[in-house]
């Protein structure tokens, strides 16, 4: 039997676009439907950053406990570790569990409605639902939102199976492969190897590029290169996958120099990116303008049918969960009769590599193609004394500023722990500081910050340290 509902807002997907904004559309007293299929959260809290960045912890201790098996500068000795991946798991899942729950309390404190199940789109203001038992309900909206995410990008000849997975696999695995080969020196292969290695795994990298973290500067990727080169992670750049072994365990492969080889490994981690999630649930049927293969959209979020919105990764990039979060919370006061647009001076992004990475704004590579003149001064954390105390002196904080009045238009940095300064460096920019702002500011002593005010005065030509 179908039954029918009537809403404001219907948002299709729980993940953190779509959440947030059927949050605030509730604080605004928006009659609100939010329908999922999967679990509140979506990829990011489910199996996305959430997730990996509990598995990097795990496997970061595990790395730090190892190292004390021998002769330690810190005089500290210990027995060898062990580490039961189960339990870990199990840890993992619980702070998911815990995140995934409060999202749900959340939403259920602002009056928003949850339907359970798989939406698909029959018009701009009907959508039908069909239940896990096989129920089906059909909703009506005065707006539609969209925000249904991406999907990670499975390679024709490579498809995902029990020994090739995605990072939706890698976070939940049951055991520990000998050999991991990793497709894909982005971040997520990164961040992903760089944790299996540190948990006692051999794993080897292949990339098409010429270095890893292609999308990044040659400057900020430099200090991961030398740390995957440390922790003794293979890096085969300038090479072509060509699909798997004969006899499936591992990848037939082109290398740097032309020779086609097989790579053994007991698993294949593919991460070469992730696409709009479009398909399955009739978006067709709008005949939306599309940029390439994610919806276009304004600068409140519209897309060309009016009163359909669209947030998140299915807009395309940057497919940032904080992004889309900004994006419906926008959406909703929009509906609820506010002026709103979506124009951030920066939206910041970070890789949670060893070390990590994170950039805001204009680049001196971005200046130079946007034609900007602009100064670019750096600090390194070899000259940090909060950086020594933490053994993690590799790396720098670099700041970019137009030369006429010294308003900041970017900042980068590449160490242990940087991605705590993001919010700093993305506010400053939004604040519209200057050079002077952040060199006079009292910096509190000792901590990484400090960097971020010496690249200041180093840019004003006078470092204290350095």
């Amino acid at each position: 039997m179908t039954t029918m509902e009537q809403t404001t807002l219907l948002v299709i997907g729980g993940g953190p676009g779509g959440y947030i904004a059927a949050i605030r559309a509730g604080q605004l007293g928006i009659p609100t439907v939010l329908v999922e299929g999967a679990e509140l959260g979506g990829t990011c809290l489910n199996i996305g950053c959430i997730p990996s960045k509990a598995l990097i912890h795990a496997a970061e201790k595990f790395h730090e406990a190892s190292r004390h098996t021998e002769d330690s500068p810190l005089g500290i000795r210990a027995a060898a570790p062990t580490i039961d991946v189960a339990r870990t798991v199990d840890w993992k899942d619980g702070i998911v569990k815990r995140l995934t729950g409060g999202v749900g309390a959340l939403l259920k404190k602002n009056g928003v409605k949850v339907v359970r199940g798989w939406a698909g789109i029959l018009d701009g203001k009907t959508v039908e639902v069909r239940g896990q038992e096989g129920d089906v309900q059909r909703i009506r909206c005065e707006h539609l939102l969209l925000a249904t995410g991406s999907e990670a990008v499975e390679l024709p000849f490579l498809p995902f199976g029990e020994k090739v997975v995605s990072s939706t696999g890698a976070l939940a695995p049951d055991s520990l492969p000998a050999h991991l080969v990793v497709v894909g020196a982005g971040y997520i292969g990164l961040e992903l190897g760089t944790a299996y290695r540190k948990l006692g795994v051999r794993v080897s990298i292949v990339e098409a590029a010429g270095r890893v973290l292609p999308a990044y500067d040659e400057e900020l990727a430099r200090p991961v290169a030398a740390s995957l080169k440390r922790l003794g992670i293979e890096v085969h750049l300038e090479s072509s996958v060509l699909g798997p072994a004969a006899d499936g365990q591992g990848i037939r492969m082109r290398n740097s120099g032309g020779e086609e080889i097989t790579l053994a490994a007991d698993r294949v981690l593919v991460a070469v990116g992730r696409r709009p999630a479009t398909a399955g649930y009739g978006l067709e049927s709008l005949l939306l303008d599309m940029n390439g293969k994610a919806v276009r959209i304004d600068n409140q979020c519209r897309t060309s049918m009016r009163n359909v919105w669209a947030i998140g990764d299915l807009t395309g990039e940057p497919m940032l969960a904080h992004r889309a979060m900004a994006q419906g919370e926008m959406v909703a006061e929009i509906i609820a009769g506010k002026r709103r647009h979506f124009m951030p001076a920066a939206i910041p992004a970070v890789c949670f590599t060893d070390p990590e990475v994170v950039v805001v704004g204009v680049t001196p590579q971005d200046a130079d193609k946007l034609g900007l003149a602009c100064i670019s001064a750096s600090f390194p954390f070899s000259a940090n004394g909060r950086a020594m105390t933490l053994e993690a002196t590799d790396g720098f904080v670099r700041v970019v500023a137009r030369k006429d009045n010294h308003v900041i238009v970017g900042w980068q940095a590449v160490g242990g722990a940087v991605s705590e300064l993001s919010a700093a460096f993305t506010q400053s920019i939004e604040m519209g500081a200057q050079l002077e702002d952040i060199a006079g500011t009292i910096h509190a002593h000792p901590t990484l910050g400090e960097a971020v005010q010496e690249a200041a005065l180093r840019a004003l030509g006078h470092a204290l340290h350095i």
